[in-house]
């Protein structure tokens, strides 16, 4: 009996004992996971292309989380990965992630947003980044309002604004040449607002379909030759081909026009288009609010950059003899280059 009553004594002192130690466990974890300094997160970031406009759009997302407090190394694990401007390999990422259980899914590029969103059907949240038309590509409603739980920016182009520069640049060019890829539901669309608004500054656009990234050389080559000018959409394959683009339109001695500052800094003339950087900022500060549990992304709609920045390469306008019209060259806020930086496009 005495040893029953020893045994339960020795047993009730330990119970306490390991009761005290699990409530400042406990207390600690609960401070954890309240204090927004200790949280952590995983992101899976897919990027549909290698090229700068969305190399840009990376990096700046990551800033924009960072500028919010969540920093890569600190309290976030980044997962990154590239389609290589292929559509099953972005299906393919999004499948990884979704597996994997990320917190949020940034996407880069609409191939890679269309891609996630399915994937995630609901259960991750999926901030996306340079997607031109997100109402075309069923990410958003036609009042901007997301379709789930998806929101993000779009790089969609100032396309009038473009072409009141092609004109003052060009002022006796007739045709206006347009590379697409045939699977870019983002290129279609600004393709159809280049058609519908051509005729207004007495153009007529030349177009010419691409599948696949090994197209871009021949059929560069091609629509030079047939063209007074040549003006890039946000198309991943053709930008990610910019180099064999901007080689056919220097044989054929006519300009590229640009739609972001990498672009014109590598060999296009000039363009009235984004800062990419920026962008991914922004969509980063928007990730954020989500990965936080400030706003969900069923709650925000999609952003876009309001006003276009003017960028113009005067080294490029030199080469071809052509005037760049002062009320570019001094406009507010524009942004002159006067070299030629080595293209990292293939």
């Amino acid at each position: 009996m005495k040893k029953r009553f020893i045994s339960f004594m020795m047993a009730a002192a330990m119970t306490l004992t390991l009761t005290a130690c699990g409530s400042a466990a406990t207390d600690e974890g609960a401070s954890s996971d309240t204090s927004e300094d200790s949280a952590s997160y995983s992101i899976g970031i897919s990027q549909f292309a290698e090229h700068g406009s969305l190399d840009d759009c990376r990096n700046g997302f990551l800033e924009g989380l960072k500028s919010e407090g969540i920093e890569e190394g600190k309290n976030l694990t980044v997962d990154t990965q590239n389609a290589n401007a292929d559509t099953g390999t972005a299906a393919t990422i999004a499948e990884s992630f979704v597996s994997n259980k990320v917190d949020l899914i940034c996407a880069i590029a609409t191939p890679a947003a269309m891609s996630a969103y399915n994937a995630a059907n609901g259960d991750i949240p999926v901030i996306f980044t340079a997607v031109s038309d997100p109402v075309a590509a069923e990410l958003a409603n036609d009042d901007g309002t997301p379709v789930g739980e998806i929101t993000g920016t779009s790089d969609a182009l100032p396309i009038e604004e473009q072409l009141k520069m092609i004109r003052a640049f060009l002022p006796d060019a007739k045709t206006i040449g347009i590379l697409h890829t045939s699977s870019e539901t983002n290129s279609d669309s600004q393709l159809k607002q280049y058609q519908d608004l051509a005729s207004k500054y007495n153009f007529e656009i030349v177009d010419k379909a691409i599948s696949q990234l090994s197209d871009v050389p021949i059929a560069a080559n091609d629509l030079a030759g047939q063209v007074d000018c040549i003006t890039n959409l946000t198309d991943n394959t053709v930008v990610q081909a910019l180099s064999a683009e901007l080689d056919a339109a220097n044989k054929a001695n006519i300009p590229v026009f640009g739609s972001e500052i990498d672009q014109v800094k590598a060999g296009c003339i000039g363009c009235e288009g984004l800062d990419y950087e920026e962008l991914g900022k922004q969509t980063g500060i928007m990730a954020a609010k989500v990965l936080k549990g400030e706003a969900k992304a069923s709650e925000q709609n999609f952003e876009t950059i309001e006003e276009p920045s003017i960028y113009i390469n005067t080294k490029v306008a030199e080469n071809l003899g052509i005037a760049v019209p002062a009320e570019y060259l001094n406009a507010d806020g524009a942004q002159v280059f006067d070299s030629i930086a080595e293209s990292t496009q293939e």
